[in-house]
Parts: C-alpha cells; sequence; structure tokens
C-alpha cells in the first residue's frame, strides 16, 4: 500500500505527525509526500518516515507554472490530487492499493477495514457524515456545510489498480486541472465537490466504519471512548482529521459538540500538538509559499491570478505568469473590460438599427 499527501513547505510538521503515525501503525506502507514548491525545502528531507518527496511540478503536469498560478494556497494543494494518483499508478507498477490522506490526519491502527476494501472496490470515499443530525445547530454546521462543501470528505481517498481506478483518476485530474477552485457561488468548493459526481460515473464503495475520518464535523454523532484503545461508536478509531487545526476552527467544533474536558478527545489533541511542536511548527509553519510571489519578489495579489484563469486568452497570451506583476494583470482586465464594453454596446446598436 502506498500512502500520499499533498503539502506546501508550511505544512511540512503536519506531514511528519502524519507520516510517522503511518509508519507505527501501518508499517509496510509506503509513505510519498507531493511538495507543492519550487525546491525541496531542506526539512522534507530530514524525515525518515518519508519514503519520496516528489515536487508537484515533476508529477506530469504541461505548463505546471501556468496551471498552478490560477490556485491560491490551498486550492493548489487540492488541484494536485488527480495526477498525483496518475502519477502513482505509473511510477508504482507493482502497488495495487494507492491512499490519499490530508496532512493535518493522524492514523490511530491498522487500516484494516480499507485493505479489505480496496480488494473487492476501484474507489474508496467516506462521507462527512453517517447519521442524520438531531439538532437544528447540528443541521446548520454540518448538514449544510455538506450540502455545500461536498458529501465526500476528500482528506481521504483510495483507489486500486484497475481499469476502473485509472480511468477515475484521468477523470478526476482532468476536472481538477481545469475547476479547482473555491468558489462556491459557482457550485465548487476545490476538489470536493467533483466527487459527489464520482458514484454516478463509477465503481465506489463508501466507507461508513465510524472510526474513519473523525472529525469536528461529525463528533456530534461519533462518541470517543479511551477502552483498551480509541474506540468511535464501540468500533477502533482508525483516524483523526484535525481540520481547520490553525484557524481554531477545530477547537471551536469539538468544545461544542464534546463539552465534556474529560473526554479522550482533548488527549487527543493535546497529544497532536506536542508532536507538531516537537516537528518545529513555530518555525516551519510560518515558512512562505515560494509559488506566492512573481519573479521579481512581488507577492501576487489574489485578484491577479483570478484575472489570469478568467480572461481565456491570458493562458495564451502570457507566456509565464509568474514573469509579468500584479499592475499587468490590472491593466490587461482594465483593458479587456473596456473592449467587452465597447463590443456589447456594439451589437446593442446594431440590434437597434437593424429593428427599425
Amino acid at each position: 500500500m502506498i500512502i500520499t499527501t499533498s503539502i506546501c513547505a508550511n505544512y511540512l510538521p503536519k506531514a511528519m505527525v502524519l507520516a510517522r503515525s503511518v509508519k507505527r501503525t501501518n508499517p509496510d506502507a509506503h509513505f510519498i509526500v507531493c511538495l507543492l514548491e519550487r525546491e525541496i525545502h531542506p526539512a522534507a528531507l530530514t524525515c525518515d518516515a518519508f519514503d519520496e518527496v516528489v515536487l508537484a511540478k515533476d508529477l506530469g503536469f504541461e505548463q505546471f507554472d501556468k496551471f498552478i498560478f490560477k490556485h491560491s494556497i490551498v486550492e493548489a494543494a487540492t488541484a494536485v490530487k488527480g495526477q498525483l494518483f496518475v502519477y502513482m499508478l505509473n511510477r508504482y507498477v507493482e502497488e495495487n492499493q494507492f491512499v490519499y490522506l490530508d496532512p493535518d490526519i493522524e492514523v490511530y491502527d491498522e487500516l484494516v477495514e480499507l485493505k479489505a476494501a480496496l480488494d473487492e472496490h476501484a474507489i474508496v470515499l467516506t462521507p462527512h457524515l453517517c447519521h442524520p443530525e438531531d439538532i437544528m445547530d447540528a443541521v446548520m454546521d454540518n448538514e449544510l456545510s455538506a450540502l455545500q462543501h461536498g458529501v465526500f470528505n476528500l482528506g481521504f481517498l483510495a483507489i486500486s489498480r484497475s481499469e476502473e481506478a485509472e480511468r477515475f483518476a484521468a477523470w478526476w485530474a482532468s476536472r481538477l486541472s481545469m475547476f479547482c477552485y473555491d468558489d462556491i457561488p459557482r457550485g465548487i468548493f476545490t476538489d470536493q465537490k467533483w466527487i459527489d459526481l464520482a458514484p454516478c460515473y463509477f465503481d465506489v464503495y463508501i466507507l461508513k466504519h465510524p472510526g474513519y475520518n473523525v472529525a469536528p464535523w461529525n463528533l456530534s454523532k461519533r462518541k470517543l471512548i479511551y477502552s483498551d484503545g480509541y474506540q468511535v461508536n464501540g468500533q477502533k478509531l482508525r483516524f483523526f482529521h484535525y481540520s481547520g487545526f490553525d484557524s481554531g476552527a477545530n477547537e471551536g467544533m469539538i468544545r461544542k459538540y464534546v463539552p465534556d474536558l474529560s473526554n479522550c478527545v482533548y488527549n487527543l489533541r493535546d497529544d497532536y500538538v506536542r508532536q507538531l511542536e516537537e516537528a518545529d511548527q513555530s518555525k516551519l509553519g510560518r515558512v512562505e509559499w515560494s509559488y506566492d510571489f512573481f519573479h521579481s519578489g512581488e507577492p501576487i495579489k489574489r485578484n491577479s491570478r483570478i484575472i489570469f484563469r478568467d480572461v481565456p486568452e491570458l493562458p495564451y497570451r502570457v507566456e509565464n505568469p509568474f514573469a509579468e506583476s500584479n499592475d499587468f494583470f490590472e491593466k490587461y482586465a482594465s483593458v479587456e473590460m473596456v473592449a467587452r464594453n465597447v463590443i456589447q454596446q456594439g451589437k446593442k446598436l446594431l440590434k437597434r438599427i437593424i429593428n427599425r
């Protein structure tokens, strides 16, 4: 089994905690880190739990700089996932099981049920929620959020080598190369909303074991206890997803849905914090993203990325967007807007002339 994650350098401590937990619980797994940086950060080479570190630009993208420029740091880390699976399928021809885990996950036990599911199915997903909520707060926090952000949590996805899995990976990589944005009004939330379509197109198994992908958004229905190991609703905890950890959303949701401060979830969280500190979170967590700057050193504005991706001809006219500037994109957008207004006015005038 190959287990992988995709990160920028500021998430290296989280990836280290994840990789060490994988090696501790599933020692036969091969762990790959996909790093979205121009060069491999030295700290990535010091972790003995990383079996391979591959730069995203080496996954096989065409015109990678044009691809990555369109994305914010969060969008970028998710946009590479499809191509990462294509890369693994092509590179590791002797391997049959491939698993993606978000870096802010810790694995607590052997992934027994997952391995069994991959023996029978091409694609395995976990839903955000497995049980209907029964209080309004939880409906609003969790069910409405799942409807906005996607039914399945893409902090986890697994495939087994097959024609079906290869077809899925190619489809997903294609969609993410074009439409992997945080743009809920347009029906997109990074990579997750696309996977709502996957059960319609492919052989997908939905893994509802309560110990997989335990996270703040399902703690209202997943009860953790410690009894001969960590258990969730009477079954073993396989992995916990510490999503929203940096923003503080994680802490707020845990306290809301697990108000008993003696609950073992707080022990899990405190131990996770300790491991991050040991992995130099205070320093590495502040590393700037190398794709957040033009070649000149000027920070890239969010609007410049949006202009580049939304003006259809720009990717064809600009050889390398990182060689430009915010001023270039803002001026281009202004000229484009004027040209479009002229065309629209011309069309209206022509229509009035024809209708006379």
